[in-house]
């Protein structure tokens, strides 16, 4: 049994020896890409500092049948898959921090497209005057279309250097800064231009902001 043991050694030495010298390795587990927690000097809160809160819970959405369509009113209505819409826009990096209206906030860094640029692609109409922007979950909310295009509005996929988690919003979650959590919209499945300046969204519709500018407060 012994002179068995150490010809069995033998022969697994004698393997790794020869994948090595053929420029092999031992086929190792594919890790998560981490998360960063500081950015050009900032400290970052984690994915998982925020509180769940959504209408519904987190959604899960089926990505297979995914489309983001950017419609309304627009020249050159788009309906673009996920990894279009990555693939055919220039992705941007931004700390933003997002303050809830129940007392908390995170700041993070996002990365994404420009809102902005989707919009150009389609070519807005001269009565457009809002963005109203459609969940998977149902939620809604709007925002001025100059708002969107003077403040570099972000659409992010990516959180922290990962993927947005199912939590967070993915595919897609809006950067709204300077506005409340609520204008903050995931799982982004339609961007629609319309001229009705009166639209009120899910939150916006039971007594919050319209604008929900963060130096004012929330409720109308």
């Amino acid at each position: 049994m012994r002179r068995i043991s150490i010809l069995t050694i033998a022969l697994a030495v004698l393997a790794s020896a020869l994948l090595l010298a053929l420029g092999g390795c031992p086929s190792a587990g594919v890790l998560n890409p981490a998360e960063v927690r500081e950015y050009q000097g900032e400290d970052l809160s984690s994915a998982n500092d925020f509180r769940e809160n959504s209408i519904k819970g987190p959604q899960y959405v089926d990505m297979e049948n995914y489309r983001l369509e950017v419609t309304g009113l627009v020249e050159n209505p788009l309906s673009y898959s996920y990894d279009e819409v990555i693939e055919s826009y220039q992705n941007y990096k931004k700390v933003v921090t997002l303050y809830c209206v129940e007392g908390w906030s995170v700041k993070i860094l996002w990365e994404g497209v420009l809102v902005s640029d989707l919009l150009a692609e389609a070519g807005p109409l001269p009565e457009a005057k809002v963005v109203i922007f459609h969940a998977y979950d149902g939620y809604t909310t709007s925002l001025p279309l100059d708002y969107i295009i003077d403040n570099d509005i972000l659409m992010a996929y990516k959180m922290n250097d990962i993927p947005l988690p199912p939590e967070r919003g993915f595919p897609f979650a809006l950067v709204a800064e300077s506005k409340w959590g609520y204008k903050w919209i995931k799982w982004i499945t339609a961007i629609e231009l319309s001229d009705d300046v009166n639209y009120r969204g899910y939150w916006e519709d039971r007594g919050y902001s319209n604008t929900a500018d963060l130096d004012k407060g929330f409720y109308d």
